[in-house]
């Protein structure tokens, strides 16, 4: 099954050259199980005006490692807010092997770490990518956040290996059940999907949205596959973001 799930790069394959250019500081982590983890934290210049400063959580997908992530990131940031990337066990940096409980207990790391730095939950905001949105998911019902943020998700690991390898799939990958779990979220949600996404049906996408609950939108990012949702929204990702974060200081 892990197999079928994670297609993590360890270091030193990446593209590490893209620390410097974000400016982010390297952040070591220990999960609960002793596995030492490892993030980046690019801060976002400081507000004025008494504004909120946002910390985002950002929780990648199966592929790759944080280094991938530099124009997420860079989105982030210039929408307003800062950011800790992280990379899950077995990915990049950080020790051990990929497991669905393993990044759960990632997540809560990486989150109590934003916290221990002075951010309170009204100020953070869970960010997942494609697997990272299940993660998010679990992670928005076991610690409050102002807000959650999912870029390509799926209802079930399940549902969505019935897609790629119909009948046969199913029978081997199961957990990351988000529809499971939407419901009991109750902070504000976006969902982006790109309606051409060959990785996870679009469809997915617009099955959790119908389940969770207000209040919620849905940005489509019309041609988009699974890959390059930042490259074809490009032009609208940071006033789409800032202005999620906007709607949040007025909850």
């Amino acid at each position: 099954m892990d197999q079928l799930l994670y297609y993590p790069m360890k270091y030193p394959a990446g593209e590490w050259s893209v620390q410097q250019s974000l400016g982010a500081q390297d952040v070591t982590l220990q999960a609960a199980d002793r596995t030492r983890l490892h993030a980046w934290w690019v801060p976002a210049p400081a507000g004025s005006g008494g504004s909120p400063r946002w910390a985002t959580l950002h929780l990648h997908g199966n592929g790759g490692n944080i280094t991938h992530r530099g124009l997420s990131a860079r989105t982030i940031v210039s929408a307003g807010s800062s950011v800790l990337l992280l990379d899950y066990r077995g990915y990049g940096k950080s020790e051990g092997k990929p497991s669905e409980k393993g990044l759960y207990l990632d997540a809560v790391t990486a989150y109590d770490w934003i916290v221990a730095h002075g951010y309170t939950p009204n100020q953070i905001v869970i960010h997942g990518e494609s697997l990272g949105t299940a993660v998010a998911t679990w992670l928005a019902t076991n610690r409050p956040s102002a807000g959650m943020i999912l870029e390509a998700p799926f209802t079930s690991a399940k549902a969505v290996a019935g897609r790629v390898v119909p009948f046969v799939g199913p029978l081997f990958v199961q957990g990351y059940d988000s529809m499971a779990r939407i419901k009991d979220i109750h902070v504000p949600l976006l969902i982006i999907h790109g309606d051409r996404d060959e990785v996870i049906a679009y469809q997915l996408g617009q099955e959790l949205f119908r389940a969770a609950n207000e209040p919620k939108s849905f940005w489509t990012i019309a041609g988009a596959t699974h890959n390059d949702l930042h490259i074809r929204g490009r032009t609208e990702f940071p006033a789409r973001l800032g202005a999620f974060y906007r709607s949040l200081r007025s909850k």
